[in-house]
């Protein structure tokens, strides 16, 4: 059994996650985190039987005999929540936006260091997983392209974590091409989106929307347009987050993308 603790166990994934997790032949709910509910039954918080395990405030305090350190929570503190597990030997799933290349890089060293894994994914929806790994597939064959990034008006970070993961990791797979370079633009050049990865990222944010994001791959007289859109509730990501519970075990360091476990899954299953 993969005993695993929840960071934002009460939101509107965290939740969803926890509750799949407690219903899992193979794993257990052994802890979840949040300052909201702090100090009230785990199982109680959640619609479920009592558990007799209480929600902790900090994730520091709640990792007692936890495996895999789940973590939906936010920018602000999904950094330390990750060092944090690493510090004690747990693994994490960080479902969190925010994070930057650069942040990634720091929690790679500690967790080679530590030989702990985690997997990290802008979305773990397995639609948005295969929408990524095709762009990767056409990115050094079209090497035009922009992302656009599509949330509800009350999203706070710009881009989503969907769109940055996108666009460093198409940065990794070739150089886009500009015909006018950027600061030679006339009139706004900010208008011309932020640079991620050398890619331009556009994000809007308005009522209607949940996350969508799309890539504009352009050649004379020609564009391939990949898209995923994301519906109201959090269904999309219990099965990949899931997924990457069971396999962090078998990663040392980051792994950045559910496609990378997907594919890496289904080679296995073809070389079989």
């Amino acid at each position: 059994m993969i005993s695993v603790c929840i960071a934002g166990v009460t939101g509107w994934t965290g939740r969803a996650i926890a509750q799949a997790v407690a219903a899992a032949p193979d794993l257990t709910l052994g802890g979840g985190v949040s300052r909201s509910a702090a100090g009230s039954d785990l199982g109680e918080v959640l619609g479920l039987p009592e558990t007799g395990i209480a929600i902790a405030a900090h994730v520091p305090s709640s990792l007692d005999g936890i495996d895999v350190l789940v973590d939906y929570t936010g920018p602000a503190v999904v950094k330390a929540n990750v060092m944090a597990a690493i510090e004690r030997g747990v693994h994490s799933v960080v479902g969190t936006s925010g994070l930057s290349a650069a942040d990634f890089a720091d929690i790679d060293a500690a967790a080679r260091t530590a030989g702990v894994g985690v997997v990290a994914a802008g979305n773990f929806s397995v639609t948005a997983a295969m929408a990524q790994a095709a762009a990767l597939l056409v990115a050094p064959f079209l090497t035009q392209r922009e992302v656009i990034d599509y949330a509800s008006a009350g999203k706070r970070d710009a881009p989503s974590g969907t769109a940055r993961e996108l666009a460093e990791r198409l940065g990794s797979v070739s150089t886009h091409e500009y015909a006018v370079p950027v600061e030679e633009t006339i009139g706004h050049p900010e208008a011309r989106g932020a640079d991620i990865g050398g890619t331009r990222v556009h994000s809007l944010r308005l009522p209607s929307f949940v996350v969508s994001t799309e890539v504009v791959f352009a050649a004379p007289d020609e564009r391939l347009v990949i898209r995923h859109d994301a519906g109201g509730t959090p269904a999309p990501y219990v099965a990949g987050t899931l997924l990457a519970v069971r396999a962090v075990g078998d990663v040392v360091g980051v792994v950045r993308g559910l496609d990378t476990l997907l594919l890496a899954a289904g080679r296995s299953r073809a070389g079989s």
